[in-house]
């Protein structure tokens, strides 16, 4: 059994292939990547693996960007700390979803659906029914409940221009200019945003494309973002996200 582990942080790469190993003495684990860009490239590049587990955030961006720039014909299991719809979701698909931090006997339990499916052709069709499902699922945030005075007032998030984290709190930049903290991290926000609006620049911001002024080539091919509200804010894209940065603009 040939497997590539996609995963960000090494501490959970080095437990799961641990894992594998231990579960599937046999098993050759082909590699670690931790981005969206280098995955993309690796499959690309090389034979196709029998099985991929995959995490769901990685350096870089969202795992699911990664099946819109590379065709994988193999199943996949998904493992993640993510929401617990989203793994009901997932749940009704012959694709598992595991939950961090992975337990052996769960492990167990996913490679051995893995060895029951037939045909790669099949489980080609799993994934993309999942992903459909998943992808299509209205559950992105539409307003946030805040503390106001002596109770609470409702923000739209039509009405945001931009997010930004600050001394370890997230804030909503209006687009009347007003600021407002709220207790959500950023990871959080990554799944509650609609990415089609919000884009995540980098840890400390999400921008919509509205809230742009200019992009201009910074070093080391990487991009800076001024905004139009709040133009001394630096706004840095990497090397490796700009690409997806320009795509997600070029539509």
């Amino acid at each position: 059994m040939r497997i590539l582990i996609v995963e960000d942080e090494s501490i959970n790469a080095n437990r799961l292939k641990r894992l594998l190993e231990e579960l599937e003495p046999d098993c050759e684990i082909l590699g670690i990547i931790d981005t969206v860009h280098e995955t993309v490239k690796w499959l690309n590049t090389n034979e196709m693996p029998d099985l991929i587990t995959m995490d769901i955030r990685l350096a870089d961006g969202i795992s699911f960007s990664i099946f819109e720039e590379a065709k994988i014909s193999c199943p996949v299991i998904f493992t993640t700390a993510y929401d617990e719809y989203a793994v009901r979701a997932f749940k009704v698909n012959s694709i598992d979803y595991l939950m961090k931090p992975i337990e052996k006997n769960e492990l167990q339990q996913a490679l051995n659906k893995f060895k029951s499916l037939s045909k790669a052709k099949n489980n080609t069709d799993d994934i993309a029914g999942i992903l459909k499902g998943f992808m299509n699922k209205p559950s992105f945030r539409l307003r946030f409940l805040v503390t106001y005075r002596d109770g609470y007032k409702s923000v739209d998030v039509a009405d945001i221009d931009f997010v930004y984290s600050e001394f370890k709190t997230s804030h909503l930049f209006l687009k009347n200019e007003t600021i407002i903290p709220i207790p959500q991290t950023m990871e959080e926000l990554e799944e509650e945003l609609d990415p089609d609006v919000f884009f995540r620049a980098n840890r400390q911001f999400f921008i919509r494309a509205e809230s742009i002024k200019s992009i201009a080539n910074y070093f080391n091919a990487k991009l800076k973002i001024q905004l139009r509200a709040d133009p001394e804010r630096e706004v840095i894209i990497s090397r490796e996200k700009a690409p997806f940065f320009k795509q997600w603009m070029d539509r």
